[in-house]
């Protein structure tokens, strides 16, 4: 079978993290299954256009998003290239296969007043532990706006206190640097000082459980929505919204634009921009109170 192949060539030649790698898996897995019950065939190296085209149909009649299906399309399309290279094919079924037209839908950010309430209001985080490390991870994912991923892996010796920075490893594995506040450092070492008591000193992970246990996917997500659903009604109430709000508050105070990038861990600037949004609308704003020509016409 090429599929355990293919991702460990995706891990080791392309650096791949571990959350990409699942997704490869998952998608490829997804698509065997299909294929095997329309063909009654398992070898993915027999797949033909038409299989491939039945596939997206059916995920098209499943009512998943054109971003999901296209994420399926791209490790199919990786997936196939990779064969091709190693001489298992000679053509690819879904070579002329188009991924589908997305909309990009504008997602609002948690507002400054909003995430100052979530800090703010007294009863939000309970005592305790619990609290201390819940109230850290909101105010890492808010003050440096690193992934979910990163924030699971990150390790105690990632902290540098003398620096006053954190170590990241982000996507394909890539490290960057991340300033930190000193009202972040004291959170950090209120946590780390009631971490140590209960819990097990040997494990690396900065986050745990309070069984001892190192965080996972939905463990975290569920931490955010359940947080922020005290001081937001917005539909988008996770992690990745924490990190949409880190940015757009950064530009809306003016922050350089490959500054943030760079915070972001981002490799291009076209990332980055997905985040202007709110600052280009913080500008018309200002721009309608402050120019001398709207000022005449109001």
């Amino acid at each position: 079978m090429s599929i355990p192949k293919f991702l460990q060539y995706l891990e080791l030649e392309k650096n791949y993290s571990s959350l990409t790698l699942k997704s490869y898996g998952d998608d490829l897995e997804e698509f065997q299954k299909f294929y095997q019950l329309e063909t009654s065939l398992d070898k993915l190296e027999l797949a033909k256009k038409l299989d491939v085209r039945n596939f997206l149909a059916h995920l098209s009649e499943v009512s998943l998003s054109e971003r999901t299906i296209n994420r399926k399309v791209s490790s199919l399309k990786s997936y196939y290239k990779y064969l091709l290279k190693i001489g298992e094919i000679e053509r690819s079924p879904i070579s002329g296969i188009s991924s589908l037209k997305q909309y990009n839908k504008v997602q609002i950010p948690m507002s400054e007043d909003e995430m100052g309430n979530l800090f703010e209001i007294a009863d939000v985080f309970p005592d305790g532990f619990v609290g201390v490390r819940d109230r850290l991870v909101m105010e890492l994912f808010y003050q440096t706006g690193m992934r979910r991923s990163e924030l699971i892996g990150l390790k105690v010796t990632d902290i540098d206190f003398s620096q006053k920075q954190l170590k990241v490893l982000g996507k394909r594995n890539k490290e960057r640097l991340i300033p930190l506040s000193d009202a972040l450092l004291k959170s950090l070492k209120e946590y780390l000082g009631l971490r140590e008591t209960p819990l097990n000193k040997s494990d690396s992970y900065l986050f745990l459980t309070p069984k001892g246990k190192p965080f996972y996917d939905k463990f975290v997500y569920n931490l955010v929505n359940s947080y922020l659903s005290h001081i937001s009604t917005k539909q988008k109430k996770s992690p990745h919204m924490l990190r949409h709000s880190f940015a757009t508050h950064l530009l809306n105070r003016g922050a350089d634009l490959n500054a943030v990038k760079e915070l972001l861990g981002h490799s291009s600037l076209a990332a980055t921009q997905v985040y202007t949004h709110g600052s280009i609308e913080q500008l018309k704003k200002v721009f309608n109170q402050a120019h001398p020509r709207e000022r005449k016409t109001n």
